[in-house]
């Protein structure tokens, strides 16, 4: 293993590999970012308990590690993606930062705004680029970074994806992460993207106005998940879904407020704030 590298900017970066797990090389390499990535997918749960109470969680790295390496707590996409962006230029990898529409659920390509939050990973001396995303809260979301590359299917840790370009009005090429669906043996859309850079004054505003607008689906429910490698668990209002590796799902409905504090507690290792209510 390398030399631990010197921390800046209030992230630490042995702090956040202890919480992810991760005991690998930390070398700018495709093994690397496959690895730390699947690893911070695997211990660091998806959750939106700040926007719940309108209030806009910060982007800023010292709160970023209290809040989701220190803390039982989450985070959602821009949290997710700006801590592990941190861990990434530490490394030494070069990123762009992307914004996404999730289409996911969605009517149309247009129907929604860029609210999502990727990165484009390039490794030195790698000339492939790789989509990476630990913060994407769904079923269909990203394992592992996948490359750069339309109409090939990826497996990541045992999920299927693929990149496809679709027609748009913008001048530049809009990529679709689809990801395939078992159940019915199809591809589903889950968000769109072009390669332009966004920078951190973007993501401030974007944060803010999916945090605070009372007509963000953040603002309106419980949304929680938890990634490991015999299931996936979502809650979402008052629904828990579990989806086991083989596939199997069950649901169940949770009433009671203490109820949820200890699903949350025990089965996301979410600790939310005790002055918030959790069932709307």
């Amino acid at each position: 293993m390398s030399e631990p590298i010197v921390e800046t900017a209030g992230f630490d970066l042995d702090a956040y590999f202890k919480r992810i797990g991760w005991e690998g090389e930390r070398r700018a390499d495709l093994a690397t970012l496959k690895g730390v990535h699947l690893a911070h997918m695997r211990a660091i749960p998806f959750e939106n308990l700040d926007a719940l109470r309108r209030t806009a969680p910060s982007l800023d790295p010292a709160d970023l590690m209290a809040k989701l390496v220190h803390s039982r707590r989450g985070g959602y996409c821009y949290e997710h993606n700006t801590l592990f962006s941190l861990a990434l230029d530490a490394l030494g990898f070069r990123l762009t930062r992307l914004t996404a529409r999730v289409t996911l659920g969605a009517d149309s390509l247009e129907s929604r705004p860029r609210t999502h939050m990727a990165l484009l990973v390039e490794a030195p001396g790698d000339p492939q680029p790789y989509l990476a995303d630990v913060g994407f809260g769904a079923i269909g979301a990203l394992l592992e970074p996948v490359p750069l590359r339309a109409d090939t299917e990826f497996r990541d840790a045992g999920r299927r994806h693929r990149l496809v370009r679709v027609p748009h009005r913008g001048p530049l090429d809009m990529w679709m992460l689809q990801a395939h669906e078992e159940r019915s043996g199809g591809w589903v859309d889950q968000y769109a993207f072009t390669l332009e850079p966004f920078e951190k004054p973007d993501f401030e505003v974007i944060n803010w106005h999916v945090a605070t607008n009372p007509r963000s689906p953040f603002t309106q429910e419980l949304y929680v998940q938890r990634t490991t490698a015999e299931r996936h668990l979502h809650f979402y209002g008052r629904l828990v879904t579990e989806t086991r590796a083989d596939g199997t799902v069950t649901e169940r409905e949770v009433t009671q407020e203490a109820e949820a504090r200890r699903i949350l507690d025990e089965e996301f290792l979410v600790a939310a704030p005790g002055t918030m209510t959790l069932l709307r």
